[in-house]
């Protein structure tokens, strides 16, 4: 479901729609519930201390990362980049090791964090 707002524009003054789907504090956040959901998730099953450990610490990167970037804050982009980095780093070998689902599925989920980040980072960067 795409959360659609009517704004106005400032130069014509007629409406126009903007999506929240493209705002990088809302795709922190998600990543956020992604995470530390699946660390909940994989306690739950396992009781596994090191999967809610991980889950949890990115996913409260992430969440910080996507409160700083909407309050317009310093560092919210490069929290969420270092979260992306942090699961990067952990499920990536052990994706290519296993080749099970849910290495796989981290890995997917920190690529993204890894370009939609990186690329904001890089655009200040170089501005």
């Amino acid at each position: 479901m795409v959360h659609e707002t009517l704004l106005s524009s400032p130069s014509t003054k007629a409406p126009c729609l903007t999506t929240h789907q493209d705002d990088p504090s809302t795709q922190a956040f998600l990543l956020a519930c992604l995470t530390a959901g699946g660390g909940i998730t994989g306690y739950a099953r396992t009781g596994s201390i090191p999967s809610i450990a991980a889950g949890v610490t990115v996913g409260a990167l992430y969440g910080l990362g996507g409160l700083r970037q909407r309050n317009r804050q310093p560092y919210g982009v490069e929290l969420a980049l270092l979260a992306s980095v942090i699961l990067a780093g952990s499920s990536v070998p052990r994706a290519i090791k296993t080749m099970k689902p849910l290495p796989i599925g981290l890995s997917v989920v920190a690529a993204f964090g890894l370009y939609r980040f990186g690329t904001l980072w890089n655009g200040r960067v170089m501005a």
